[in-house]
């Protein structure tokens, strides 16, 4: 039997060709967890065919996860994502809250990006029209000091928040297949990507994240932050592949 596979999918950014599947080379990410607000996370889905997981009654689990990218098909570049876990609608587990917490567990939970700023602006466009990410240009910047990775986000010269987790981990975690969904021209996409950590850290809490004056902040706020982080996690030499995007 021949197996016929799919032509890799080629893209023209600001003068690069940028083909399918993207490779990350290595990134180090920090991120942490939170329990959210589930209504106020409602409001910020673009569309219907999405709502956000209920890890416990009226609570959504809410992402930040800060991104520095340094071996990239996209060139090196900063990025933070503010993302959902998240269903298509209709397809709630059987057993409520318990289902949610087992399929978070074993990695089976898709995402749903509704921030996303970036530092460069090949990342920004090739975010945007390829996958219709809300990509947009920010100042992002990371530093370690002492076990800290600390990250702050500022735009439109207002400080969005300062963040940070602890650095390091000796855990290797192998390659995992993931979905994002995303919305190009309103219309719901999915998109495949595979990553694969090779140190890890995971700690129950652990994050730290100060709120500033810009907008993004109160959007934080009405979600119910600052808070406590369910978990935090360190990334490093995270390597991974994007697939380009599949209709719903």
């Amino acid at each position: 039997m021949t197996i016929q596979t799919a032509e890799p999918r080629a893209y023209e950014i600001e003068g690069q060709t940028v083909t399918m599947p993207l490779v990350v080379g290595r990134a180090d990410i920090g991120l942490a967890t939170y329990l959210v607000n589930a209504s106020a996370a409602r409001d910020l889905l673009p569309g219907p065919e999405l709502d956000v997981v209920e890890l416990l009654p009226g609570r959504a689990m809410l992402t930040i996860s800060c991104v520095d990218y340094i071996e990239n098909d996209l060139g090196q570049y900063n990025e933070i994502s503010l993302s959902f876990f998240v269903r298509e609608r209709g397809q709630n587990p059987a057993i409520p809250y318990v289902g949610s917490f087992a399929d978070l567990v074993r990695g089976r939970l898709p995402t749903y990006i509704y921030r996303l700023p970036v530092t460069t602006t090949l990342s920004r466009e090739a975010g945007c029209q390829i996958w219709g990410f809300p990509k947009v240009l920010n100042e992002i910047r990371f530093r370690t000091k002492g076990d800290r990775y600390q990250c702050a986000w500022d735009a439109d010269g207002k400080k969005v928040f300062r963040f940070s987790v602890r650095r390091g981990g000796d855990r290797t975690m192998p390659d995992s297949e993931l979905t994002t969904y995303s919305y190009i021209d309103g219309v719901l996409h999915s998109t495949r990507f595979v990553q694969g950590v090779d140190q890890m850290g995971m700690r129950l809490g652990g994050a730290k994240i100060e709120l500033g004056d810009h907008p993004i902040a109160d959007e934080l706020r009405a979600l119910g932050l600052p808070k406590g982080a369910l978990m935090s996690m360190w990334l490093g030499r995270m390597h991974g592949t994007f697939d380009g995007p599949e209709k719903v």
